[in-house]
């Protein structure tokens, strides 16, 4: 490699640094709530739209808290957005934290009573009420794995 083309190389890799925005933090979390709405011993899961990060994957419904929300309002708030249903958020089940390629997320999963309306796809490309031993079958994104062993081992989160 010559002097030059170490100078180019180094002008590059400043174009592309000052090229990003300048919001641009490789450390930001994106913080999300995610609610476990249990019915008649079924949970409440939805799926992905196919052009969303991780698309046709399932989920736990919920989504992206705005800075001005707690997590239960944010929970809430996403609940009716995407599903149309109203729910009283409860306990704070389990956090994590989880970091694809591309961004970390932290999760706050909540437990959820269903109050009122019943689901329609407003905001997912599909929901499904499910019962524990079909949580296995459906594919849901890495960030899941470990409440999903927990309520695999729970029978008294589903209320049998």
């Amino acid at each position: 490699m010559t002097p030059e083309s170490r100078a180019e190389g180094r002008e590059s890799r400043a174009e592309l640094s000052s090229s990003r925005p300048p919001t641009f933090d490789p450390r930001h979390v994106t913080e999300v709530a995610a609610g476990l709405v249990f019915r008649n011993g079924k949970l409440l899961i939805t799926q992905r739209r196919p052009q969303d990060h991780l698309g046709g994957l399932w989920e736990f419904p919920g989504g992206k808290r705005h800075s001005d929300e707690s997590f239960e309002q944010c929970l809430r708030r996403e609940l009716q957005e995407e599903l149309g249903i109203v729910v009283e958020v409860k306990d704070l089940l389990e956090t994590i934290t989880h970091e694809y390629p591309e961004k970390t997320v932290q999760l706050k999963f909540f437990r959820c009573a269903w109050l009122r309306n019943e689901p329609q796809k407003l905001g997912c490309h599909d929901f499904a009420w499910v019962a524990s031993d079909q949580l296995a079958v459906c594919a849901f994104p890495a960030a899941d794995a470990r409440l999903l062993e927990k309520l695999s081992s729970s029978p008294e989160l589903w209320g049998k």
